[in-house]
This record gives C-alpha cells, structure tokens and sequence, in this order.
C-alpha cells in the first residue's frame, strides 16, 4: 500500500483529538506558566541540564557515589558490636526484645531463634574510637573521615521490596528512583557521559545473592532520558556502542542526522516529549563513543593508585574496578554513581561467606575515600555505604560455636557517608544489647533520602513531578533532614 495512504487511513476520529488535545492543551498551558515559551527566538535547551531554575539552598556535594551492599550486610558482624550477647550464646532471644515483631517465613516456623553472637573481633579505630569488625580493616583506617549510622531502619522485610524502597521511595515498582530524581532535578555538567551511571560487581562464586532489576534504576514516570546507564564489564562497556562493521563515525552522523529530522517531525505532529528524549539519547550515544573508552581505559592510572584499590582493580567487573571507575566518573562530573556489589544474604554459613565478600569489598570502598581525598574531591562528592537492610542477632538455621546464619531485619541496621558535608569521625545512633531495636536516633529511609537530596542543594519537599492526578516525590509524603550528621 502506498505508505501516505496507510497514513492517512490511521488518522482516525480519536487520533486526530488526541493530538490537538497535546497540542492546543500544551499551548494553553505553556502560554499560562511560562508566556516566554511560545516566543519565537528562545533559547537552546540544555538537555544535561536540570528542571530547577537554581538550587533551593548552598550544596555541600556535587555528586554522589552510592556503594550499594545489595542483600543486606549484617550490622553485628561489622559495625555494631554487641559484647554482652556471647553471654547470650544459644539461649532463646528475650520475647521482650522482640515484643511480637513480625519475622519472615524463613525462620517463621523455627521452634526457636537462638543467639548468634559473632565470631569476629572489633577494636576501636582513628581518633574517634569507632568500633569496627575485623573483617574491614581498611574501613577502619578511615573512620575519622565517615559518619556511621547504626540506626538505620526501613519497613519492608524482604528484598525486593525493601531495595525498591530505598532506591525509589516506594516498595512497589513503577517509581523513579533517586539518580533519576537528581539528574531531572539538577541535570549534570557533562554532556558526553550520562547524569546517572550504574556499576554492577561480579560476584564471588557461590555467594547467595538476589536479583537487581534494571527498574531500580528506572525513571519511572520522569521522562526516560533520567534514567541509569548501565556499563557492562563485558564487550562493548554500553550495548551498541560501537560502529557496526562496515559504518564509519561520518556515517553515522549522518545517520543520526537524518533520523533526528525525521524524529522532530514526528513530535510536531504527535508532541509526544518522549521523541524528543529519543532524539537527545542518540545524541548521547553518539558522543559516549568517544568519551566511555576514554573513561574505562585505566591503563594511564599511576601504580601507586591502582596498588591502593587492590590486585584486583585492573579486571573489569570487579568491585575494585568498579570504585576506581567511579571515582574517574566522579572527575568528569557524573552526578550519581552506584556501585552494587551482591552475595551478602547470608541466611546460612555466614562466617565462611562473609570473611570471602568482605575480602573484596573492604579496601576498594577504603580507596575510594582515599584517592577523592588526595585529589581534594572528598569534599564535594558523596559516598555512601550500606544496603537495605540488616541481618537478626538469632541464628537461621542450626547454630554451632563455629557456624550461623541470619535472617532479614528492617528493624536496624548499618550504613556509612564520607564526604559531600557529613560530618567527620561520628558514629550516629545506638541499638540495645541484641541489636534488634533503636534505643537512640532513629534514621528512616526516607530521612536518607531527604538527606542526601539537601547535601545537593535540593529541598526535598519541592522535587515534584505531578503524574496520576498528584505530586509525587522521592521522598513521598514522609522524610527529614537529619542534620545531626551534616557538618
């Protein structure tokens, strides 16, 4: 058939309404709150940058770099030493602790929930004394420089929900989350690397891990250009990147070019603004084929840098790689990198399974923190440690003097900041005797978020992007700025 005759044969009744509806409803909105819109000769947009005219307040961080532990770390083999429980070893944990909690149907139908105290050893670290496990002894090294949280807490009891929650405000799929909240909020200084870059570890073989879903990173209801990019260790750092065999980059922009028109005649005849964010994603593309390879090419790092992360931050994929390249993203202004390192859902043999994770995660998020510092960029840039959840003081499972594992607690748990305005040196809340309850400053998620949204000069509370009928934000209708911690 004649392709403008199957065209207009598609024009039907309801097609041609809906789009007047886009365009005449777009122009009377746009001549009501912004008038300046519809001006002839208006400005270029910026596609990197962000929807806020300025920022609401001062930013003390530009950037963040999340290392997401996923799965859960446990609080009590790492940083919330609990003494008194090897007195406790076996013996039944206290209803009064527990105080009818609900618990998950992995230990749910356990006779009884015997007392894990762990194996590890702590000492006191730097200046502040902060307690820290020896199974992170790099960590330890730089607690003068984090804040450590140890009472985090969340409402969600297992995993998907629970990283859906922290990662977007909501357990239930379908929300932005918060790398697409910042880079629609505040966009990013670089135009040839996308806002939001997402690093996924290699795990260590055998380690007990969960799913990540490419929706936690999404940008749910923002426009799609505000999503996480995800870099592979693997060929081709982004799929596609590359020319095809046979197409030169001359080509190709001609191409692109070509398509491109193409695309903005289509969205001025339809004004759907996701074409436009098509149009501005393969201008992306376009350009991270120049500026991806510059940035995974390590092979000019100096030895010193590179023997600081450890042997194992010249093989892509590893978590060592990984910090080193977030910290190079950093340098070329990518406004949120998250750094997911799996395998800590230890519901069984923990001590043997931790002690191998810990061995790969402990000196690359040290270096990390290091290599920001003496390149004066620790100031500025947010990093932050934990996952989302903890891990219970009872034992999954049989428990022997050598041998445990642990269950999901949302009750408390663990994270740590360096950087970007928190203070230095502080170790901030408190739980009792069996780490199962906050006895001192509770830190809900979304007080994390609210608070990392502030250290980038964003007011939570006006974040909002208007979808369904409602305004929603990152931080839902919930969260404060837990001010405590900020220098």
């Amino acid at each position: 058939m004649n392709p403008i005759q199957e065209y207009q044969q598609r024009e039907t009744r309801r097609y041609f309404f809906g789009k007047c509806a886009a365009g005449l409803g777009g122009a009377a909105l746009a001549s009501t709150m912004r008038p300046q819109s519809l001006l002839a000769d208006k400005p270029a947009v910026n596609e990197s940058a962000g929807i806020l005219p300025a920022l609401h307040h001062v930013p003390t961080a530009k950037r963040v770099i999340w290392l997401f532990m996923a799965d859960g770390p446990s609080q009590m083999d790492l940083f919330d030493y609990k003494p008194k429980m090897e007195e406790y070893f076996d013996k039944d944990l206290p209803e009064s602790v527990r105080n009818g909690q609900r618990i998950t149907t992995m230990t749910s139908g356990q006779t009884r929930f015997p007392i894990a105290p762990t194996l590890f050893k702590f000492r006191p670290h730097g200046e502040s004394g902060a307690l820290v496990s020896e199974l992170l002894p790099e960590i330890g090294s730089i607690v003068d420089d984090i804040t450590i949280v140890k009472s985090m807490h969340t409402d969600a009891i297992n995993h998907d929900p629970a990283i859906t929650f922290i990662q977007t405000g909501s357990e239930l799929p379908g929300r932005p989350s918060a790398g697409a909240w910042i880079a629609y909020g505040i966009g990013s200084p670089n135009q040839n690397l996308p806002s939001f870059v997402v690093l996924t570890s290699r795990i260590a073989p055998g380690s007990a891990t969960q799913a990540l879903f490419s929706r936690l990173w999404g940008s749910g209801f923002l426009p799609t250009k505000h999503q996480g990019v995800g870099l592979r260790s693997q060929g081709d750092p982004v799929l596609y990147l590359s020319n095809p065999a046979g197409v030169d980059p001359t080509t190709r922009r001609k191409m692109l070019d070509g398509l491109a028109k193409l695309n903005q005649k289509r969205f001025e005849e339809v004004g759907d603004p996701e074409i436009n964010t098509r149009i501005a994603q393969y201008e992306m593309a376009f350009r991270m084929q120049t500026s991806v390879p510059e940035l995974t090419d390590i092979s000019n790092e100096p030895k010193h840098v590179l023997d600081m992360y450890g042997p194992e931050v010249t093989d892509p994929g590893t978590f060592a790689y990984n910090c080193l390249l977030a910290r190079r993203m950093a340098e070329r202004g990518v406004r949120y990198t998250q750094v997911f390192l799996r395998g800590w859902d230890h519901h069984g043999a923990l001590p043997g399974s931790i002690r191998q994770l810990t061995k790969a995660a402990d000196r690359p998020a040290a270096a990390l923190v290091k290599d920001l510092k003496q390149r004066g960029m620790l100031d500025d840039t947010l990093v932050v440690w934990g996952g989302e959840f903890g891990r219970t003081v009872y034992s999954q499972g049989t428990l022997t003097k050598d041998n445990y594992g642990r269950d999901h607690h949302p009750r408390n748990f663990t994270m740590w900041f360096a950087g970007g305005g928190m203070k230095k040196g502080l170790v901030h809340g408190e739980t009792d005797d069996f780490s199962y309850n906050i006895t001192e400053k509770p830190m809900h998620v979304h007080d994390l978020n609210a608070t990392l949204l502030h250290c980038l000069g964003i007011d939570h509370e006006k974040l909002t992007y208007r979808f369904q009928g409602r305004d929603f934000r990152l931080t839902d209708v919930h969260g404060n700025v837990v001010k405590d911690i900020l220098a």
